[in-house]
């Protein structure tokens, strides 16, 4: 049999009628499939030391998506088939189911036996269970897990976190980048206490810090430039020692929470401040300093402040993911938590580095700690199917879609694309996702949700966790998410629409 596939060379909305012709294309991308996926297979097998049929289908699920299968989708459609267009967590099951159901439309003896369904949706079974071990039991009424981000004031307010934990929180996220050892564990006891108090377990999640680029000291304006905003074709100049300082190059400048970032710049580089709401290029550069040139800014211009984050998405950092203060902050993590979550990760190598250190302190920890990983670097991903495959020697994994520095690194109309990628890179090998930055957020802040974000709220029922983040009216965010999250959950399995009986009309 011939393992290399032939696309259909019929036009798109072409139906070609032989069956005979469509079953051999099929089994030859099958064919092709099995052979493209080997390598792969071997890879991840050496990452993860051992044999996983996740892995195995991820593998699969790779070599497929390089070809081009929209012409066969529509041949599949019109003969009432699956259009392979749901099947990440089942590649060559579904392949197999397809081809059985080929044959029998052209009379021929099938090439391969049909899945049974306790192998046809195995995949499913797998995600399920790692979506328990990572985040706790699914939820009742929905599928999709609520994580909420405490403030630091939860610390000393346990009727705050209790609330939390009645209006629907299933996973409590410490953001270790703020407050200190004592308010985290003092967060920590007080999930542990709205946990038994509700009935129903809720994980603790800590997020260690990372390498964070943010600005320092700020000088926003000089004395002629009254208003304060940066505006396009303004100039902003970093610093990498010493106090900020405009002159006529410059009209703005800032030092840098990681001075060396300023030296690895390079002419032309982009650079985004705040989320992407400023992007500039940088334009020149000398000993110390960079000077940027504003692009693009909100209408009416944006502050610069200190505390905001920077994006370099052209920039090679060469920076540790692991920080001497993450390492620090590793046995209250350790004591404290369910899961970490581990920022700027980009190589399997990064794991190795994380696992290292957690062994270091943690040696008399009864449970592994899981592992949540936060994408957010074009190299993460990249590298995604080799991070799952590492993570896969230590036990339960999931990936954090970190929206808001992905969209700044990446830009925004390759994040709409991306974000369901990860999506299904995630679904292929059974680990959980986690929909993360700026869930809900007019409501959060203002008591008040947008259209758009609840259209983006209830697209985040086709991950494992969405992701809130703290603000005046959360506990009511809560409310809200877990009344949607379980009206979409009769629509939406995944990608799988579910025709729950609609009574509208």
């Amino acid at each position: 049999m011939n393992s290399d596939f032939a696309p259909l060379s019929a036009a798109s909305d072409e139906v070609v009628s032989d069956d005979n012709a469509l079953f051999e294309t099929l089994l030859s991308l099958r064919a092709a499939v099995v052979e493209e996926a080997a390598p792969l297979i071997e890879r991840f097998r050496h990452e993860a030391g051992r044999e996983d049929p996740a892995l195995e289908n991820l593998a699969h699920y790779l070599a497929l998506r390089r070809h081009e299968l929209r012409p066969l989708q529509r041949q599949l459609m019109w003969r009432g088939l699956s259009s392979l267009g749901r099947l990440e967590s089942r590649v060559l099951p579904t392949l197999d189911a397809v081809l059985a159901a080929l044959a029998a439309l052209a009379g021929r003896a099938p090439a391969l036996p049909a899945p049974e369904p306790a192998t046809f949706f195995a995949g499913e079974a797998r995600l399920e269970k790692a979506s328990a071990a990572s985040l706790g039991p699914e939820p009742e009424g929905r599928y999709t897990r609520i994580m909420v981000t405490l403030p630091g004031e939860a610390g000393s307010d346990p009727a705050f976190i209790l609330a939390l934990a009645k209006a629907g929180m299933d996973v409590a996220r410490i953001n270790c980048a703020h407050d200190d050892a004592g308010i985290w564990r003092a967060m920590a006891g007080h999930v542990r206490a709205a946990a038994e108090a509700v009935g129903r377990p809720i994980a603790v999640l800590m997020d260690i810090a990372g390498p964070k680029i943010r600005t320092g000291a700020v000088l926003p304006m000089r004395k002629d430039k009254p208003t304060g905003r940066l505006l396009p074709g303004d100039t902003l100049r970093l610093v990498a020692e010493g106090e900020p300082r405009v002159d006529d190059a410059a009209l703005f400048s800032a030092a840098v929470s990681l001075p060396e970032i300023v030296t690895r710049l390079g002419l032309g580089h982009r650079v985004r401040y705040d989320d992407g709401k400023v992007e500039a290029v940088v334009e020149s550069v000398g000993p110390g300093e960079a000077i940027l040139r504003i692009l693009h800014t909100r209408p009416g211009g944006t502050k610069l402040k200190p505390e905001k984050g920077i994006n370099l998405p052209d920039t090679t950092l060469g920076l540790s993911p692991l920080t001497a203060k993450d390492d620090a902050d590793l046995a209250t993590v350790i004591e404290c938590a369910d899961l970490i979550g581990y920022s700027f990760v980009s190589r399997p190598e990064d794991l190795d580095l994380l696992d290292a250190a957690i062994a270091r302190h943690g040696a008399g920890r009864a449970r592994p700690l899981g592992l949540m990983a936060k994408i957010e670097r074009p190299e993460a991903v990249r590298n995604l199917p080799d991070l799952i495959a590492r993570a896969a020697r230590t036990g339960d994994f999931s990936v954090m879609i970190a929206r808001g520095d992905l969209a700044a690194e990446i830009g925004f109309t390759r994040l709409a694309e991306m974000q369901e990628e990860l999506l299904w890179i995630c679904e292929a090998a059974s680990v959980p996702a986690i929909w993360a930055t700026q869930v809900l957020e007019d409501l959060v802040r203002d008591g008040i949700p947008s259209r758009g974000e609840m259209t983006d709220a209830a697209m985040a029922a086709r991950a494992e966790c969405v992701m809130l983040n703290k603000g005046p009216a959360v506990v009511e965010a809560v409310q809200l998410l877990d009344q949607l999250l379980g009206r979409m959950a009769d629509h939406l399995d995944k990608k799988t629409p579910t025709l729950r009986a609609l009574h509208s009309w």
